[in-house]
């Protein structure tokens, strides 16, 4: 997800820009990945704070993709639908798959 994320940041390279505003552009477009970068971190130290914060990305990017895709560009239903599928859910899966974890931890250390 973070190279995906990261992807976005390669629209900064335009032709007629210095080489330090094509670079400061690009630091700037990768903002999200650092914020991913930090919420992963944050996922990785405490698994189940990690696992809320990724089902509620997940969930923000539910609606404001669908909005953005479905209000704003007039894109058919379904068509918004299918792009919400492939942003928002890889965040759902992996905030379930930390809690799963956490539960998996919790469970262990009990027995």
């Amino acid at each position: 997800m973070l190279i995906l994320i990261s992807m976005f940041a390669l629209d900064s390279f335009e032709p007629g820009l210095t080489i330090w505003q094509q670079i400061s552009h690009f630091l700037v477009h990768l903002i999200p990945s650092y914020i991913f970068i930090l919420f992963l971190a944050v996922a990785w130290k405490w698994e189940k704070a990690g696992g809320i914060i990724f089902l509620i990305l997940g969930l923000l990017f539910c609606v404001l993709v669908f909005r953005i895709n479905y209000e704003r560009n007039h894109f058919p239903f379904w068509k918004s639908l299918l792009i919400v599928l492939n942003v928002a859910v890889p965040f759902l899966l992996v905030g379930v798959l930390f809690l799963v974890s956490y539960h998996q931890k919790k469970k262990h250390m009990v027995s």
